[in-house]
């Protein structure tokens, strides 16, 4: 299990184990900043990056997960968030911004994290807000990512797409121009002579002496 990509020898052995401790994690990725919060209490290190506990302000809807190549979105609402998250919520271009959910096994009883997994990675696509008497609460709906297999690319082996993705790249700069030319096969030719083999004659693909034609 420790071989599978996202999954380390620490979690392989946690996930290996019968009693666990888990919390989880959601990286919301603004704009000009990114919203890093977990469902305990106190910071919460994963990855070099610090979370910040919001205990039960956080949930999360059900993961769907199947053998199938499904794209079901997940969830999130935040509850009791102060004026800096709402404002990302009402003022960035949060649309198709990245969003991620781990799960961390941590030691009993502290906050030290022993290994951790990616449970979702998708996208942002609408945020709802709603107010009550204890503060502002933000139900962040998302997609998953493996809707773009279904979405087109629209990008081709032009010089023009291949520009676009690697600015510099001369690699396809002569498509057009293969795409145009008329080569002519079968025609004797060449410093020793050799006879090509040309399909659309109708020959069989031998020369005068029986020999196959290249």
């Amino acid at each position: 299990m420790a071989s599978r990509a996202g999954i380390d020898t620490k979690t392989a052995l946690r996930l290996s184990q019968d009693h666990q401790e888990i919390k989880f994690a959601l990286k919301a990725e603004f704009d000009t900043d990114t919203v890093l919060i977990h469902t305990g209490q106190g910071d919460l290190v994963i990855g070099g990056e610090t979370y910040i506990g919001a205990g039960t302000l956080l949930a999360i809807s059900d993961i769907e997960d199947s053998k199938e190549l499904k794209s079901a979105g997940v969830t999130f609402s935040i509850s009791g968030m102060d004026a800096e998250v709402l404002g990302y919520a009402l003022n960035e271009n949060y649309q198709n911004r990245p969003i991620s959910l781990y799960m961390a096994f941590v030691s009993g009883g502290t906050d030290d994290v022993d290994g951790y997994l990616t449970l979702y990675k998708g996208r942002m696509i609408n945020i709802d807000i709603s107010d009550d008497v204890n503060g502002s609460n933000i139900t962040l709906q998302t997609e998953n990512r493996l809707l773009d297999l279904r979405r087109p690319s629209n990008i081709r082996y032009t010089k023009e797409s291949q520009q676009y993705l690697y600015n510099g790249d001369t690699s396809l700069d002569q498509v057009a121009k293969v795409s145009q030319m008329n080569i002519e096969w079968g025609r004797a030719g060449g410093a020793g002579g050799a006879i090509i083999w040309d399909d659309r004659s109708g020959g069989s693909g031998l020369d005068a002496e029986g020999r196959q034609k290249f």
